[in-house]
């Protein structure tokens, strides 16, 4: 049987400390601790670490006991703290100067051999820590100690509840048949004699111990008559004053003969764990007759007798000195501190009982008629008082209020009344007056009548405190409202509502706000109540506001800033804000501002600005008339920007300006359509889907080419627009005259954003800003100018432009014969005779100047050059540079050192240069690892 308890206890130990360590449950947890517990195994079986026997005997009395439950307590706490995965803080360490860890731990003896065992082990000057090289605890033993010291806890907790609730009988002898520690319990709180009985008592079989009740038995005391397996042998004798017993060894087969007696009544041979016969059911002691045994019967012990004998025990006859309060802890008739004598105890007298037992039994009699009064609808109070008026009679309490209380509160009306008629005015009291004030007093008639007559006067009082004067008045309406101080207010308020009223349900418009009344309060209640303001003090606010003379304030504008702020300064910043264009003071809610900046202007100049820019401006131009921001050339704002401007413009536009606005940016859309088309002639743009090249204007019906742009001529059927070019140049002469300049003409600008060409040359600034689409733009390579670069490493703050290596902007500088000998070495030809029939002398290439702020459309006006067929050197250069363009000739071979090493560095291709290479080797390594890795532009004009 030990066996299979230990197979039993080592499975329930293995799954409770896996469920510990392991973040379990606390049902779990405490599920197997209390399995744990229940298990009938000796203290050196089951607790492995702790020294459960030692700590029980050093912690003997029943005071050290709960001390020590208290201190396991602590200590279950330790180990939770270190198996849990969330460990605390400072959980290396424990200080000595902790009170709760001197209070409970360093109380008891053992409590810190158990923190030794949890791996505290290194002593400081403050405490206890865990040593320098241990980085983490030892989650499994520490699991294992908790578990014990929680075991260990739990019995204990059931021992001590054993004694304290004086359940002696059934309680304790399942604590004692379950929990190991018996045999350590029964040897430190009780005497030989006491035990003896006691064990006779629990465990009346005799094939097991008598002590456990668990082994066999082993050996048999002639002194002590107990009948002791191996271990309780050892603990029980272990004691001085039962070293010198007598034991026998018993034998199995002796023991199966001693286990029966005989009845004295039916001779029945009976087994020893039976009390009663089986035949005749007379108890084993019926009669004097007796059985001849070897050894004597054991000793039987009524429960009565088992209780004589606790109560006895000197654990249990600790006492409280009432002099000195100091406990003791022995059964002395004087006191160990102040030898002052032990009082007697005071036994229950027969009139206490009988008091008690006709206060229980009235309490019951109220009871019930309370129950029966609310099933009438009567108070509790009325019932009471009703019985206490009544008196003891045969009428319930119920049925004498329904007869008796009405004309009892007539009686007190009437008593209330002729009371007030000497001091010269009548009061008539309501019967609910009355019936509150006869509550109060208790029934007394009298006292209910004055009662009555002081709560009404000081309902007047309080009515009179609210404005309404007219004492009389109060009376009446108290009366009808039954005494009742909000009922009789809304009597007295309804006739002043009465105006209020019919101004409701009129048909006639509210009358505006004064606020000038002399009556501020009625003032403040209107804007209360028509506004919504959120408070009382925010009215006055407003009210005070509204009536300052430097502050030209409407009543709306001041209604909208009160509800927002309470601050008065911050108030008169909201109602006064300055418009930065007309520099007029408006409210907050009379100013403008767009999302994209922090400015606000007024309404009237919010709408002047965009009227007069949707009608005579682009729709680039349509930003912020006091920081022109934003910068719409982004594609991202721009769609985001005008999202929002739609939404305010709508509310402030007049219908015709807002459809207009509406035109331009669908317009502004439709430019990005790529069967967008713009006019040649009219400058009219329009979607095109055919597939011919012939396009006929929608608005002013000429037809011009669709892919290269140029007004349509017959010769063009047929032709593709580079052939038909070539035909132009050998067969117009008007083509023919005009020579290079109408070749830069026709090869002139085009908007890279919305494709519009311009018939002017590139010359002169490289900063080009479309008029359609307001596209700034570079005219040699089309990159975009720009403020906000997102070219990386880019140190320019400025407007400006990337350009590549092959854009006008820097082949311009340049001289011609240089760019001539790039085309030489490519093989393409080029032109330097002037042609017949131009003005000799003057370059007519036509360009875009700036004049007086305005930009024109005139021709150059420079003076020409020999061989620079008939332009000046800036428009041959332009020329040139086409030629080169249009061929995709790289520039780069023709750089020299300077040239190179500048361009590496601002297309950041790394040139640094090796100790042993020459001048040769490292110029011709970076010309090839920049062609290799910086391309030409890809936006460059080419092909024309």
């Amino acid at each position: 049987m030990a066996s299979t308890l230990s197979d039993q206890l080592e499975e329930v130990r293995c799954l409770t400390e896996a469920c510990l360590y392991s973040t379990g449950s606390v049902l779990e947890v405490r599920a197997g601790i209390t399995a744990m517990a229940n298990i009938p195994l000796p203290p050196s079986v089951k607790y492995r670490y702790i020294a459960a026997e030692t700590m029980i005997f050093e912690n003997g009395t029943i005071g050290s006991l709960q001390r020590l439950s208290t201190a396991l307590n602590i200590l279950e706490k330790y180990g939770c703290n270190l198996t849990s995965s969330s460990r605390p803080k400072y959980w290396r360490a424990v200080k000595h100067n902790n009170p709760v860890f001197r209070a409970t731990v360093d109380a008891i003896q053992g409590g810190r051999a158990v923190l030794c065992l949890y791996g505290y082990s290194n002593q400081q000057p403050d405490g206890l820590s865990f040593p320098d090289e241990v980085v983490e605890p030892d989650i499994e033993k520490v699991a294992a100690v908790t578990l014990e010291v929680m075991s260990l806890r739990m019995e204990l907790d059931m021992l001590i509840k054993v004694w304290t609730n004086g359940s002696y009988s059934e309680i304790f002898q399942r604590f004692l048949k379950s929990v190991v520690l018996l045999s350590l319990c029964v040897c430190v709180f009780f005497t030989s004699e006491t035990c003896i009985q006691l064990s006779l008592f629990l465990f009346p079989f005799a094939d097991n111990c008598t002590i456990c009740a668990i082994f066999p038995v082993a050996a048999h005391c002639n002194s002590c008559v107990q009948w002791l397996c191996t271990e309780c042998d050892r603990l029980y004798h272990s004691s001085a004053e039962r070293a010198n017993h007598h034991r026998t060894v018993v034998t199995s087969s002796k023991i199966s003969s001693l286990l029966s007696w005989h009845c004295t009544h039916c001779t029945r041979v009976n087994s020893n764990q039976d009390i009663l016969c089986e035949t005749c059911e007379r108890p084993r002691l019926a009669s004097s007759g007796s059985a001849k045994d070897e050894f004597p019967q054991p000793f039987t012990i009524t429960v009565s007798k088992l209780m004589q004998m606790i109560s006895s025990s000197p654990i249990l006859l600790q006492w409280m000195c009432q002099f000195c309060t100091y406990i003791n802890y022995t059964p002395a008739l004087v006191c160990e501190m102040c030898d002052l004598p032990r009082p007697e105890p005071t036994k229950m007298r027969d009139p206490d009982l009988t008091r008690q037992k006709l206060m229980r039994e009235e309490g019951l009699k109220l009871i019930q008629l309370i129950r029966d009064g609310e099933k009438k609808g009567v108070s509790p109070e009325e019932v009471y008082t009703g019985m206490r008026v009544s008196g003891v009679g045969n009428i319930l309490p119920c049925d004498w209020l329904k007869a008796e209380l009405p004309h009892l509160l007539d009686r007190i009306c009437a008593t209330a009344t002729s009371s007030r008629a000497t001091r010269g005015g009548g009061v008539t009291l309501s019967r609910a007056e009355a019936k509150l004030a006869w509550l109060s007093a208790g029934g007394d008639t009298e006292r209910a009548a004055k009662q009555a007559l002081r709560d009404r006067h000081s309902k007047v009082k309080e009515l009179c405190s609210l404005g309404f004067t007219d004492e009389v008045r109060c009376q009446e309406v108290l009366r009808q409202s039954e005494g009742e101080v909000r009922g009789a207010l809304s009597l007295l308020q309804r006739p002043l509502m009465e105006p209020f009223h019919q101004r409701m349900w009129s048909d006639q418009p509210e009358p505006p706000i004064d606020i000038n009344h002399p009556d501020k309060q009625r003032v403040c209640r209107r804007l209360l109540a028509v506004y919504d303001l959120p408070s009382w003090g925010r009215c006055e606010l407003a009210l005070s506001l509204l009536q300052e003379r430097t502050a030209p304030y409407s009543l709306d504008d001041v209604v909208q800033a009160v509800r927002e702020s309470h601050d008065r300064d911050f108030i008169r910043r909201v109602l006064a804000k300055e418009c930065p264009i007309c520099l007029s003071d408006f409210p907050h809610s009379k100013m403008q501002s767009l999302t994209s900046c922090q400015c606000s202007v007024c309404c009237g100049c919010f709408q002047q600005h965009f009227t007069i820019a949707v009608r005579d401006k682009h729709i680039r131009d349509m930003v912020c008339p006091v920081c022109w921001e934003p910068d719409i050339n982004d594609p991202e704002h721009l769609n985001s920007y005008f999202s929002t401007l739609d939404i305010q413009l709508r509310e402030c536009l007049e219908p015709e300006v807002y459809d207009l606005f509406h035109k331009k940016l669908t317009e502004q859309a439709l430019i990005k359509d790529p069967k967008f088309l713009w006019c040649s002639h009219c400058s009219y743009g329009f979607i095109y889907d055919g597939d011919q090249l012939k396009v006929t204007c929608f608005q002013c019906r000429n037809s011009f080419c669709a892919q290269c742009k140029k007004p349509w001529e017959s010769q063009h059927g047929g032709l593709s627009c580079e052939r038909y070019q070539s035909w132009k140049r050998e067969n117009d002469p008007e083509y023919q005259r005009q020579g290079l300049a109408g070749y830069l003409r026709d090869n002139g600008i085009t908007c890279p954003n919305c494709r519009f060409q311009y018939a002017l040359s590139k010359g002169g600034c490289m900063h080009f800003s479309c008029s359609q689409c307001r596209y700034q733009f570079c005219s040699g390579c089309n990159n975009p100018f720009h403020t906000t670069c997102a070219v990386i490493h880019c140190s320019v703050t400025g407007l400006h432009a990337h350009h590549p290596r092959d854009c006008l902007f820097y082949l311009r500088d340049w001289e011609p014969g240089r760019l001539q000998a790039l085309l030489q070495n490519k093989g393409v030809e080029f032109n330097t005779d002037t042609p017949p029939g131009t003005q000799a002398g003057l370059c007519g290439v036509i360009e875009q100047k700036d004049e007086s702020g305005q930009q024109t459309d005139s021709a150059c006006g420079a003076q020409t050059q020999p061989g620079h067929a008939g332009l000046c050197e800036k428009h041959y250069r332009e020329y040139l540079v086409s030629l080169i363009n249009g061929h995709s000739i790289d520039p780069a071979p023709l750089f020299n050192a300077n040239e190179l090493v500048l361009a590496c560095r601002r297309y950041q291709v790394d040139d640094a240069r090796g100790e042993l290479e020459d001048d040769v080797t490292y110029y011709t390594r970076i010309l090839e690892k920049l062609i290799d890795e910086v391309p030409l532009g890809d936006k460059v004009p080419r092909k024309k």
